[in-house]
């Protein structure tokens, strides 16, 4: 059996958070580390007990992995990009997928669209060994990336995280065949909300085990983490993980790193 890379999604808003992590997650046995950008332009700020009902509107919560924090913007001429590019290259070891998600997609970056453009060109040109595209952006901008990023051997993670539930698995299947091209891993993200939106997720992928697209299908919300428990029997791709521990993550969909390899150590997939 064949298994997926473990990529350990990072989570801190500061490089030295970030370079922190990435050493608990080369220590832990990652492939790679999945590091977000556009959190490196908020500062993660603790919710009083009494004003947790009525969290500040400036802040995305939709990716927050603990509920008694919120992220706050910073101004986009806060960080240096170069300079975190170069800390990044030669602060981690392991292979980098790098991602500066929008905010309509659950991200938190300041800027406008043309701006965070400039920041994926730049990041490409840094070395990186994968950087993560989405497949909603603008037709000559994606393809203008994809090109630098074939000529700089970086490899493609297109990706679309959709803030709905999931539709049927085969309409899943048909979006991604539609869109096989367009990467080397194409990574598909739904909302879930409970056990029929799992099994949706579930059947897409099993379905596509065997088709040679390299995929990396999830949900954030309950029964997102099936596929990612069983991602080895699915054949995918990648699957994303967490050094985060706590009773929220099964809530959201995800699974600490360590967790997920005892849970395939128990199933007998390794």
């Amino acid at each position: 059996m064949d298994m997926p890379l473990v990529c350990v999604s990072l989570q801190g808003c500061t490089v030295s958070d970030v370079l922190k992590d990435a050493a608990s997650a080369t220590a832990i046995g990652a492939d790679l580390v999945e590091v977000r950008l556009d959190k490196l332009w908020t500062t993660k700020q603790e919710i009083p007990a009494k004003e947790e009902e009525n969290k500040d509107s400036k802040s995305n919560k939709m990716n927050d992995n603990d509920n008694n924090f919120v992220f706050l913007p910073k101004p986009l001429e806060s960080l240096d990009l170069p300079s975190v590019l170069v800390s990044l290259k030669q602060g981690i070891v392991l292979p980098v997928i790098l991602t500066c998600r929008p905010v309509n997609e659950g991200g938190y970056f300041p800027g406008n669209e043309e701006e965070r453009i400039e920041v994926l060109r730049k990041a490409i040109e840094s070395g990186v060994s994968w950087i993560d595209l989405e497949l909603d952006i603008d037709e000559h901008n994606r393809n203008n990336l994809v090109k630098l990023a074939q000529k700089m051997g970086t490899k493609i993670i297109s990706s679309s995280h959709v803030l709905d539930q999931p539709p049927n698995s085969s309409e899943i299947i048909q979006d991604i065949k539609d869109n096989k091209e367009s990467g080397d891993v194409l990574k598909i993200c739904y909302s879930t909300t409970g056990r029929n939106d799992g099994i949706n997720l579930f059947e897409a992928a099993w379905e596509l085990k065997n088709s040679g697209i390299n995929t990396s299908i999830m949900g954030l919300g309950q029964s997102g983490d099936w596929t990612r428990i069983h991602s080895p029997i699915l054949g995918q791709a990648i699957v994303y993980s967490t050094m985060e521990n706590g009773w929220h993550l099964a809530q959201k969909g995800m699974i600490n790193t360590a967790d997920l390899k005892n849970a395939w150590e128990m199933l007998n997939y390794q």
